[in-house]
């Protein structure tokens, strides 16, 4: 604030006695006040795009969700530790199971573990290799343990696979050609070049540009042309200063340099000052709008000379140099695109000390600005993109076929290892099974003994007791109710004669009975002995 007949905002300075000006590195904004550009980094916002997409398309693009694939996984390594997790909980998870009582078939650890056995569909046959025997089929629990376990590196492996599938399937080639004169004839683009003058000038200040250089300055193929032969040409006011736009339509790609030059000059009691530039250029093939290469960002004079705030005024000019590469992508419908480059910019003057930018707005030799867009042509060479398939089809299949092989020798080696130093592991199977035959042992004469018991009626059968003589007796009672029955029956139907078939079909079905029971009886005392050997 000035103490005078005039108040300037804060961050501003009085100059002819009766004007304000911002300082160095500030521009005054549409309310008045002094503020500093915004923009990021010491190169502003920066962008360049090929206009071409690096992912080609193929037939799992179609399918599969690949761009949230993309952006969920980044990397194979993701996908890789998160199969090591899933191993890892897999063995945990069974490790874990074998803490568990056996507890006759009853326990849910039992039949978990139980259960796991019946999944060894990978690694049925005898685990441990013995020459003199037969190779025999059975299923374990460390079998259906580790046939889990490779099925789930196999689909990690898989899984990392189809991610680079989709990623990196095929790879971007480009070669370089020297250019002829009708290759570069082809190359017809469209081009746009949008510029801000950031500063609190408006399009009133400008003066040109009037005229297109074209060639190297002194040298015979030197030409000064009309700019509105080749480029249309205008000017907007926006928030942030005058927009300068150039379009040419159906631009072939020249061999000599092109100048175009502009000024902003003062007005009475509004000074050409400026703090930044922000362009735009486009490019892209003419009557083709999904392709479109650019570059983008913001100068300012501290990124180039110092560190401090700086104000650009004056005579020198301020030079804007970009260069145009032709591109043919053979890959994409023989498509020709210019890719615009950002080469350099030259500072032309400028003010970072108050007292200095306060003489300058002052002396009228100082005001104006100068800006020269230089284009140069890097029309010598031509890029030719094409793809290359990294992988087929067939190769895709043969690394699928590694994967699975892989996973399986892993596990098979760790399981061989496992059984052939630890002993127990080898019979824990016939422990299962014979546990599990107990139980069913125990539930079929349960039902025996219901059914007879429902059809004869109450007897003295006590599967408490197994005993020879207990046996002996029940059988005798069995024989003696049958025999009852059978005369029940005879009488009943009137004589001997009609129940001859009676007689014999009850005394088959007294000898299938028998029979079971024994048979029943022999398991039972089997599994037995092996809960008794477990017990001990």
């Amino acid at each position: 604030m000035d103490s005078g007949r005039i108040s300037c905002p804060d961050r501003a300075f009085r100059y002819n006695g009766t004007l304000c000006a911002c300082d160095p590195g500030l521009y005054k904004a549409a309310n008045g006040s002094c503020v500093l550009l915004d923009s990021p980094g010491r190169f502003g916002d920066w962008v360049v795009n090929s206009g071409v997409s690096n992912n080609p398309s193929f037939f799992l693009t179609t399918v599969l969700p690949v761009d949230t694939i993309r952006r969920f996984t980044q990397s194979q390594a993701v996908l890789l530790e998160a199969t090591l997790a899933f191993l890892v909980v897999w063995f945990a998870f069974c490790f874990a199971l074998r803490f568990g009582k056996m507890d006759g078939r009853r326990s849910v650890l039992f039949r978990m573990r139980w259960w796991i056995s019946r999944l060894d569909s990978v690694y049925d046959t005898k685990h441990w290799l013995d020459d003199q025997q037969v190779v025999v089929k059975r299923k374990t629990e460390l079998g259906g343990t580790f046939s889990v376990a490779s099925c789930i590196l196999f689909l990690g492996l898989l899984s990392a696979l189809l991610y680079q599938v989709i990623t990196k399937r095929s790879i971007e080639v480009h070669r370089v050609r020297p250019a002829n004169a009708p290759d570069l004839l082809s190359f017809v683009n469209d081009l746009e070049f949008n510029i801000t003058t950031i500063s609190s000038m408006s399009c009133s200040h400008l003066r040109g540009p009037n005229t297109l250089l074209i060639g190297t300055p002194g040298f015979i193929d030197f030409r000064v042309l009309p700019l509105s032969t080749y480029i249309k040409f205008h000017c907007q006011n926006t928030s942030r200063g005058p927009t300068i736009s150039l379009k040419c339509n159906s631009c072939q790609v020249p061999r000599r340099n092109h100048y175009i030059s502009w000024q902003f000059v003062d007005l009475p009691n509004d000074p050409a000052t400026a703090v930044a530039f922000q362009f735009n250029l486009t490019a892209k093939q003419h009557g083709d709008d999904k392709h479109v290469s650019s570059v983008s960002g913001t100068l300012k004079s501290d990124g180039y000379m110092d560190d401090k705030p700086k104000t650009f005024r004056g005579a020198e000019l301020n030079v804007l140099k970009i260069q145009l590469f032709p591109q043919a992508y053979n890959n994409l419908h023989n498509l020709k695109l210019l890719q615009p480059l950002f080469h350099d910019f030259i500072p032309g003057s400028a003010f970072s000390d108050v007292n200095r930018l306060q003489a300058s707005l002052q002396s009228s030799k100082d005001g104006l600005i100068n800006t020269t867009l230089y284009i140069s042509y890097l029309s010598d060479y031509i890029v030719e993109v094409d793809d290359e398939n990294v992988m087929g089809s067939v190769s895709i299949l043969a690394n699928i076929g590694g994967l699975y092989v892989i996973s399986l020798a892993i596990f098979l080696y760790f399981l061989v290892q496992c059984e052939a130093k630890v002993k127990k592991l080898r019979h824990e199977d016939i422990v299962m099974r014979r546990i599990r035959s107990q139980r069913r042992a125990q539930l079929n004469w349960n039902k025996l003994r219901k059914f007879v018991m429902y059809t004869w009626g109450p007897s003295d059968l006590d599967g408490s007791n197994r005993s020879g003589k207990q046996s002996g007796r029940m059988m005798m009672n069995s024989f003696n109710i049958f025999g009852s029955l059978t005369k029940r029956r005879q009488n009943s139907n009137g004589g001997p004669n009609k129940s001859i078939p009676t007689e014999m079909f009850w005394h088959r079905m007294t000898c299938l009975i028998l029979k079971g029971m024994e048979e029943i009886n022999n398991q039972m005392s089997i599994a037995l002995e092996v809960a008794h050997n477990l017990n001990r």
